[in-house]
């Protein structure tokens, strides 16, 4: 059973944390958090404590409570408290901040010399699919037109890391993705292909905010099976599509 450790207590950390708390495969050891009481634990698991990283030493508590791998739902500057710390022990790290800088990014890179590293702005399954198959039919078409529309609860204020990455993904510019803020939309993302007689539009809609924690697992438990490097969701996510067509053919 691989021992997790997970970055980040919001809305979206809470969820990963009880998805990844009731999988078999994995044993979620701690929770940490910005600050926190001296008594706080997970709800409903007593024995899963939430600890704040204000004034903690991240080299002593790894030692005392060791894990094979972080999730991190937190923030994106968290990586320079603990990256050094996982690089010496060899701890992997499933990473699903969507603020990243390009400096952000490279120190990630500089971490798969030693661990296993993966990041993604948006580690559901089905958006990380839906990147795949738009890129495929940007390939096969294109002469078609594109555009991104995002949808988000009404309090996110700036666009999402995922309109971003698929903007980016498609070579498209930043006036090509609408975004709307409405209500308590968890996620919705849609990429529209404009061809000549008909229209593809691929659609992804996070229902729940657990959707982000089955992303985490298996994301989690692909990485494990890779040797040390900087990953991406793509990569991960090709090798098993070529593991099922070998499996199939």
């Amino acid at each position: 059973m691989m021992k997790i450790g997970l970055m980040g207590y919001g809305k979206a950390g809470k969820a990963v944390a009880n998805v990844l708390a009731n999988d078999p495969r994995y044993q979620l050891c701690w929770v940490m958090r910005r600050s926190s009481s001296e008594q706080a634990h997970l709800e409903g698991q007593p024995q899963i404590p939430v600890v704040g990283l204000a004034g903690l030493d991240i080299g002593d508590w790894l030692d005392q409570h060791p894990v094979d791998a972080i999730v991190d739902f937190s923030q994106a500057n968290s990586v320079y408290l603990y990256g050094q710390e996982l690089r010496r022990r060899g701890i992997m790290l499933v990473s699903a901040i969507s603020a990243y800088t390009p400096q952000h990014l490279d120190y990630l890179r500089e971490m798969g010399q030693d661990t296993r590293v993966m990041s993604s702005p948006n580690i559901t399954l089905g958006i990380n699919f839906l990147l795949l198959a738009a890129k495929l039919l940007r390939g096969i078409a294109p002469f078609a037109d594109v555009e991104v529309v995002e949808q988000h609860f009404r309090e996110k204020p700036e666009i999402s890391g995922t309109a971003r990455k698929i903007a980016e993904t498609l070579e498209l510019g930043g006036d090509r993705v609408t975004s709307l803020r409405v209500g308590g939309i968890v996620g919705h993302h849609e990429v529209i292909f404009g061809f000549p007689h008909q229209t593809v539009r691929l659609i992804h809609d996070s229902i729940r905010r657990e959707a982000f924690g089955t992303g985490a697992a298996f994301a989690l438990q692909e990485l494990a099976q890779r040797d040390k490097g900087f990953y991406s969701f793509d990569d991960l996510l090709l090798e098993k599509i070529r593991t099922q067509l070998l499996t199939t053919a």
